[in-house]
């Protein structure tokens, strides 16, 4: 499985302020690591989140929720979501308004 660093989240995030506007800079580092190693978590020998697409779900939800960044954390959220899914060989079929409804 392949997983995205926290150097790889801070160069998307900035990437998408550049393209979307807002204001870029990480706000809180130790909820940033929060939301990227959540979706890792193990209980005795077994995964909280065991497959993929949970493990992907986790990232967005922790990216989203812990507002780690100053600005455009529901666009990370959902980016980085996608970019852990499509470096992980998982495609999806959505629509702009399912994204933007769901984030």
């Amino acid at each position: 499985m392949i997983t995205l660093s926290k150097e790889q989240v801070i160069l998307l995030h900035a990437q998408l302020i550049a393209e979307t506007g807002g204001s870029e800079g990480v706000r809180d580092e130790g909820l940033l690591e929060s939301a990227l190693y959540a979706p890792f978590q193990s209980f005795g020998d077994r995964d909280v989140y065991p497959s993929i697409q949970q493990k992907a779900a986790r990232l967005g939800i922790g990216l989203t929720k812990n507002h780690a960044f100053v600005d455009g954390n529901k666009r990370i959220g959902a980016h980085a979501m996608l970019v852990f899914l499509a470096l992980n060989k998982i495609e999806l079929s959505y629509t702009q308004h399912d994204l933007s409804d769901t984030f």
